[in-house]
């Protein structure tokens, strides 16, 4: 087994204490002081050296003193822990200190609070954060540390969740082989159960059962509408029935037979083979009479269709030729636009005249200033009206050569324009001659058409017809004989086929009762399987909850066993006849959490940390809290550091007083000489005293 004991704990300026140091060299010790003077506060300054909590598993605990006020005492301090070890015989120390951060901006005569740094130190060494919590852990893990060393943690602190997996982790679970082994009553469960988990069993049966109330609640109530959907046939027979049904069925064929023989009488059905062929001697006579004329009619549409073609031709044309003619009038007025501009530009640039008075020379040599020659002077002026009269004529002759092409593209134009136009009177007169020509093709088609022979005016055709018009009236007069006859049997026939039908109206009522009785019956049958199958599930329930109470006996007698003093209870049956997980520990049957005295309390937590100790194989030094409370602690190999509030003499039970008073010879003498007892042994915020 792992062990760790406390050589020594150093706390300066953490939780009110100012400077402490609680030697306990790897001994049991007991820390006496009376209520508020931080015994509790050494507790929390261990857990926190090691794991960042204080006692109670909280992370947001004040580190800082405080005033009656709850403000920090004093600011700008170092609050330091040192827990120093024994692990196995190698001293370990672990120290943490937590102080404020203070800065000075430059140009600032007071410096500002920026939060808190935490330094870490391991055997004397500076070290980061990561590197101790990984020393830390390389001991033991926290969780363990808390268990082994608090007696209210397992109890009070952790989960019933997370106690009940610490248990099951000490005993070790049972498998379901082992608990149906247990109890011969289970053995057909394992069949039952199959590659099924119980609860998962469970599960199936209770949604099956569902299903089943469900359908258990409807069968009768499907019996019950199924017998009052019931006809009364209590005066029917089948065989009867049957018997009615086929006589009159013959009766009905015989009169269907008697109908179609009236509908194919064979008078009837000559006259109407001969009127078609009259019918169709007519339409052959007329066809013979009109032949030419329709002929001539047809003749003349094609002729009349090729007119109309020719003059929607001539009709392109001349739309075509008008465009174009448009065309070139826009040609021409650009044309006569473009003549009239050089023309005009000409005439002025005709009149220009060589401007004397801005071409004066001077009569002085512009390199020495002396007088020029006269003849110099009008060789000058001569040259420079040469060179004026030289550019206007290059520049009359350039406009008269653009005007003489305007005019000839002008003339050209209106030649153009001259000779369509020509080409589009004749195309008028054409289509006019067109429209006239189709206008009396039209008048001859008309005739055409007027002057087709009427075959009504032919001898034959008037005679054929008249033995047609004979053959009509012969036939609607047999039709009408013929109706009547039919009329009645088709009457006959309709009573007929209803009696059939009321027939069969009551034999369907027979069907309908055979039907509903054989559903009552399969209903029955069904409510019959359903209720022999909600049995089983019932026995199987039974075994489920069987094997849960089981394993309830078993699990919780392999965990108590592991155990001195405490039990536990891992789960209570509900008023439904269901089992609830829980993890409630009892001590002589009372619960630790209703009716448990503080004594019973701290043995039970030690009498745990002891059983869990032997699991995990370590040994940790165990602070018990409120240790005055009890009388006799359990034994345990642990280190135990005990935090005691002595009793005052007035707490004392009377007699022990009584005897104290015959000791120091009176009552006041007793009580001065406890005072003075527990003065030796109190621990008080700045002056903590310890006793072993």
């Amino acid at each position: 087994m792992r062990q760790i004991t406390l050589t020594s704990l150093i706390l300066r300026n953490f939780k009110g204490l100012r400077d402490f140091v609680l030697e306990a060299d790897g001994r049991s010790i007991s820390v006496y002081g009376d209520n508020a003077t931080c015994k509790t506060t050494l507790f929390d300054g261990f857990v926190w050296t090691l794991f960042g909590k204080d006692s109670q598993n909280r992370t947001d605990f004040e580190i800082k003193g405080l005033d009656e006020n709850g403000k920090v005492v004093e600011h700008g301090l170092q609050h330091e822990v040192e827990a120093i070890l024994m692990v196995d015989r190698r001293r370990r120390s672990f120290k943490k200190v937590f102080a404020e951060k203070w800065t000075r901006k430059r140009g600032q005569a007071a410096a500002e609070f920026g939060g808190h740094t935490t330094d870490y130190y391991v055997d004397g060494v500076p070290v980061k954060q990561g590197q101790y919590k990984a020393e830390i852990d390389a001991l033991i893990s926290e969780d363990i540390f808390k268990l082994l060393t608090n007696p209210a943690y397992f109890n009070e602190i952790l989960k019933p969740d997370a106690r009940r997996k610490v248990l099951l982790e000490v005993c070790g679970e049972m498998t379901d082989t082992e608990i149906i082994a247990g109890n011969k009553q289970l053995a057909p469960l394992a069949n039952i159960l199959g590659d099924r988990s119980l609860e998962d069993h469970r599960k199936v049966i209770a949604a099956r059962r569902t299903e089943i109330n469900k359908e258990l609640d409807k069968i009768p109530v499907r019996i019950d509408e199924a017998r009052r959907s019931m006809p009364e046939v209590s005066d029917l027979d089948a065989e009867l029935l049957q018997e009615d049904i086929e006589t009159m069925r013959g009766r009905v064929d015989a009169k269907t037979a008697e109908l179609q023989r009236i509908q194919s009488g064979g008078e009837l059905s000559a006259k109407e083979i001969r009127l078609r062929e009259i019918n169709a001697e007519l339409a052959e006579i007329k066809q013979v009479i009109q032949a030419d004329g329709l002929q001539a009619v047809a003749g003349q549409r094609e002729w009349i269709a090729q007119l109309k073609g020719e003059a929607s031709e001539l009709q392109s044309r001349l739309n075509a030729g008008q465009r174009e003619a448009e065309r070139f009038k826009g040609q021409i007025t650009r044309a006569d636009s473009q003549v009239t501009r050089l023309r005009a530009e000409w005439t002025s640039l005709d009149s220009l005249q060589y401007p004397v008075h801005e071409h004066e020379h001077d009569a002085n040599c512009p390199t020495c200033g002396q007088a020029l020659p006269d003849d110099q002077v009008q060789s000058a002026k001569d040259k420079a009206l040469e060179a004026f009269n030289l550019d206007k004529s290059k520049r009359l002759e350039a406009i008269s050569a653009d005007g003489k092409l305007a005019a000839a593209e002008k003339n050209e134009l209106e030649k153009a324009l001259k000779t369509l136009e020509g080409e589009l009177t004749t195309l008028q007169e054409e289509i006019a001659s067109k429209a006239a020509e189709v206008m009396a093709a039209e008048t001859i088609l008309q005739s055409l058409q007027t002057n087709i022979a009427d075959p009504a005016d032919n001898t034959k055709y008037q005679s054929i017809q008249r033995d047609g018009d004979q053959i009509r009236s012969e036939i609607e007069q047999l039709r009408a004989s013929a109706a009547d006859a039919m009329g009645r049997v088709q009457a006959e026939i309709q009573i007929l086929r209803g009696q059939v039908d009321d027939l069969e109206v009551d034999k369907a009522k027979l069907a309908t009762v055979a039907a509903t009785e054989k559903r009552i019956t399969e209903l029955s049958e069904e409510e019959r399987k359903l209720a022999a199958e909600f049995e089983k599930l019932e026995h199987e329930l039974f075994l489920t909850e069987e094997f849960t109470r089981t394993k309830v006996s078993m699990l919780e007698s392999k965990i108590n066993s592991k155990f001195k003093y405490a039990r536990f209870r891992l789960f209570e049956e509900q008023i439904n006849g269901g089992l609830k997980d829980v993890c409630k520990t009892l001590y002589n049957g009372v619960p630790y959490e209703g009716g448990l005295n503080n004594a019973a309390r701290i043995n039970v937590g030690l009498d745990i940390i002891n059983t869990l100790g032997q699991h995990y194989g370590f040994s940790a030094p165990i602070f018990v809290d409120n240790a005055e409370a009890v009388t006799q602690l359990i034994d345990t190999d642990a280190q135990m550091i005990r935090l005691v509030v002595p009793p005052t003499f007035r707490s004392l039970p009377k007699e022990t007083q009584k005897e104290l008073a015959k000791l120091h010879g009176s009552y006041e003498a007793a009580e001065a000489a406890w005072r003075d007892r527990n003065k030796k042994l109190r621990l008080e915020h700045n002056d903590i005293q310890e006793a072993i």
